[in-house]
Parts: C-alpha cells; structure tokens; sequence
C-alpha cells in the first residue's frame, strides 16, 4: 500500500462522515464557548488571507471556505474582502445555520452577508461536483485534520482554483494533546496493555507538503505555532473538547479494563505530570499549522 493510499484511508475506519456531521451538528451550540484556540487561528489565518491582497488578481475574487463552522473566519473574510462572492460550506447543517444568523446579524450593519453563499455538503464529496477553475482562493480554518482521504480531496481542490489560485488552511500539528496522549500511554502501560491512541492522529507539515506537491500544488509555505491552553482540570479539558464535537477516538475498548477505569487512571497521571503550578489547573498543547499553497499560471492549464 502506498503511502498515500494510507493517508486517505487512515480515518475510515473509525470515524465516518456521517458521525463527524452528527457530532458537530448536536455540539453546534456549545462550539463557540469552547473554540477559544480556533478563534486565534481564525484571526491569524485571515490576517495571513489579506497580505495577499496586493497580489492578486483586480476582479473580484470567488472564495470558498471549507468548514466554516459557526461562522467565525466567514465573517473575517467578508469584512477584509468586501468585494469577494463566498462560498462558505460546512458538513453539519446546524453549523451552517448558526454562521448564517452570525454574518446577517453583523455588528457593522454593511451588507457583510451579501455576497455570501452557504452550503450544507461534505467537502470530500462536493469537490468533485463543482467545475473546474471557479475558485480564487480557498480558506478553512481547523478542518482539514477531520478528512477522510486528504490526498484525493487536495486534488480536487486543485482542480477547482483558478490560475493563480491560491489554498491557504489551518490545522493541528502531531504534538496537539501531546500531554493527554502521554498520560494514556502510561496507563496503558501500568496496565499490562498495549497503548491505543484516544483522539484523532494529525499530519505533520512534512507529510501535508508532500500531499500537496503530489495534488500538483507548485508552491508552498508553513508556519508552526505552539500554543498552550490552561484548563482547571483534566476533566474539564475533555469537556471543553466534547463540547466542540471534536471527541473521536482511534482507540476501541478492551476487556481487560473498563473504559471509566482507564478515563480516571488518565486524569490522576495528567494532574500530577501536567499541573500549571503558579497558575492552577493543568496545560495542554495545541500544535498550530499555517499552510499555504498556489499553483502557478503554468500548472493550471
């Protein structure tokens, strides 16, 4: 098996669509009040969107955002790109209500929901179904460690952008919840058993580079961010990440030992290796990738 082939096939075996679409569309509503880091790469990401404004083409420009969620970068980019026509899509359609209510009801009153299209799809699939060159620049902001097959769906949005196109994405790094994987990875061990992985495997910048050149991306940069959240608890840490719909997990039960059994032997192993001593509570890393890629007047043909 290739190693792109695994790439595409490392998710769909514990984690299809239809349950990533069932658990963000029931958290919708908790999702704000706990993505504080998705609104710092939100901010960051579209900061990074508007320094390429003076190299861009004069028309106004046709964006797609990937994973919009409850609206956040949506509405950062209607702001910056007056102008632009938006495509602003998201797997989960409680999602795409709540970032439509939030664009309408922006605090300047400036038509900031005019250009702007939603749609409830799975970008996996819908990529393939629009035409080809129709696309400016393409942003998503924490999606792309949530694809089923990455490799086939960076194609097709190479496929989808313009000459000159450019695709500008956030995701987490391999060190995100490095302090939680290393706690069960204790456990497991004091156990007897063989460590599992609880939560998603990310990508590391050298592997979404390859995937990129592959998908015949022709350029490409990256920025790594380290970022340190506090929590009051170990608990509370996975609380705030259930209460974003953000819970799936490789690992699958064993009989050796009961899944509550294994959360409680985790908490204790987090709190005594991971507290923040001054400030209280425990840490946990968030490993932040800032990735852009292009294609040039020549590839696009």
């Amino acid at each position: 098996m290739s190693i792109s082939r695994s790439w595409d096939e490392n998710r769909t075996s514990f984690d299809s669509s239809i349950q990533v679409q069932r658990r963000f569309n029931r958290n919708a509503s908790s999702y704000d009040a706990h993505a504080h880091v998705q609104r710092r790469m939100a901010a960051q990401l579209a900061e990074i969107v508007a320094h390429g404004k003076n190299n861009t083409l004069s028309h106004s420009l046709n964006f797609l955002e990937v994973g919009c969620g409850t609206g956040v970068l949506t509405q950062m980019i209607a702001r910056d790109w007056s102008d632009a026509s938006i495509t602003a899509l998201d797997i989960a359609p409680e999602m795409i209500r709540l970032a439509s209510r939030r664009v309408k009801h922006a605090e300047d009153g400036k038509g900031t929901a005019e250009g702007i299209r939603f749609v409830q799809a799975d970008i996996e699939r819908w990529v393939h179904e629009v035409p080809s060159c129709s696309v400016d620049i393409i942003v998503s902001n924490a999606c792309f460690q949530w694809l089923r097959h990455p490799q086939r769906t960076l194609t097709g949005l190479k496929r989808i952008l313009r000459p000159r196109g450019r695709l500008l994405f956030t995701t987490f790094g391999t060190d995100t919840f490095r302090e939680m994987h290393e706690a069960f990875h204790e456990v497991y061990l004091a156990c007897g058993m063989q460590p599992q992985r609880h939560g998603l495997s990310f990508h590391s910048a050298d592997e979404w580079r390859v995937m990129l050149e592959r998908s015949g991306f022709t350029s490409y940069r990256e920025k790594r961010l380290v970022h340190i959240e506090r929590y009051a608890s170990a608990r509370d840490f996975l609380h705030s990440v259930k209460g974003m719909g953000a819970s799936a997990s490789e690992a699958v039960e064993v009989p050796e030992v009961s899944l509550r059994t294994l959360f409680t032997q985790m908490y204790k192993v987090y709190e005594d290796r991971f507290s923040v001593r001054a400030a209280g509570g425990v840490r946990a890393t968030y490993d932040l990738l800032f990735i852009e890629a292009a294609i040039s007047d020549m590839s696009a043909i």
